[in-house]
């Protein structure tokens, strides 16, 4: 029986893909470019705590598996992930990590800053933590967001992102809306085109803004009054 049996053509591409993030530098690099940005060489060999050089070699297999991608500006090196679905991957698999394996923040800074990225943060270009959930909630709890066969937009939710003044682009082949598990909530958030531009938008009207050089967000008083006039969100679960 098994002298018949063929392996199945994706499982070498499968292996290799996950070689590329089983490595502690690596990933920790992956993790960081979640932000959404470009960053250099050097900024990422200082998060990761290794030497240049060595980050260097990490960025080069990354960038040839197709999870990174590059660009020169003068003597820099900015790399940044490849796209949302790379994004979401890695979203994917931090989310499977137990709560208890995560290690004990150190002191009272690393407290502050794990507490932040709780509490609100961006997932390479969408809303996550506790602000993302807040949202997927309200939108469902009103219907302009359905949850029962993956994540659909209900017409009145399209109605909805256009009378907030959230432009959609439907062209692409990028879901409208996907769910994204949430590696500290362990519920999904809303991603996708959808996702993306509620993103953008709470960005550019200040409903909320980056703190720290992490991915971290904070809602401001902004964006408690317009998240309450425009999804009924209770302010004091945004902060």
């Amino acid at each position: 029986m098994l002298d018949h049996m063929t392996k199945d053509p994706q499982a070498p591409q499968l292996a290799r893909l996950a070689a590329l993030i089983a490595d502690e530098t690596r990933a920790a690099c992956l993790l960081a470019l979640l932000d959404g940005r470009a960053w250099t060489a050097g900024e990422l060999a200082r998060h990761a705590g290794v030497a240049a050089s060595t980050l260097s070699e990490h960025l080069g297999k990354l960038v040839a598996g197709g999870l990174l991608t590059e660009e020169r500006q003068g003597r820099h090196r900015y790399v940044r992930l490849a796209d949302a679905r790379v994004a979401h991957l890695v979203e994917d698999l931090a989310a499977q990590v137990a709560p208890d394996a995560t290690p004990r923040p150190r002191n009272l800074r690393e407290s502050s800053a794990g507490s932040a990225m709780a509490r609100g943060r961006t997932c390479y270009d969408h809303l996550a933590g506790r602000l993302g959930i807040a949202v997927t909630d309200a939108l469902t709890s009103r219907q302009l967001l359905r949850q029962d066969m993956g994540f659909a937009l209900t017409d009145a939710g399209l109605a909805w992102f256009e009378a907030t003044g959230i432009s959609l682009d439907r062209k692409g082949r990028r879901p409208l809306a996907r769910a994204c598990l949430d590696w500290t909530e362990r519920r999904p958030h809303l991603a996708g085109v959808a996702g993306a531009a509620l993103c953008r938008h709470a960005l550019a009207e200040s409903w909320c803004v980056r703190i720290g050089s992490e991915r971290a967000v904070k809602v401001t008083a902004t964006g408690e009054r317009a998240l309450t006039d425009v999804l009924g969100i209770d302010a004091e679960t945004l902060r």
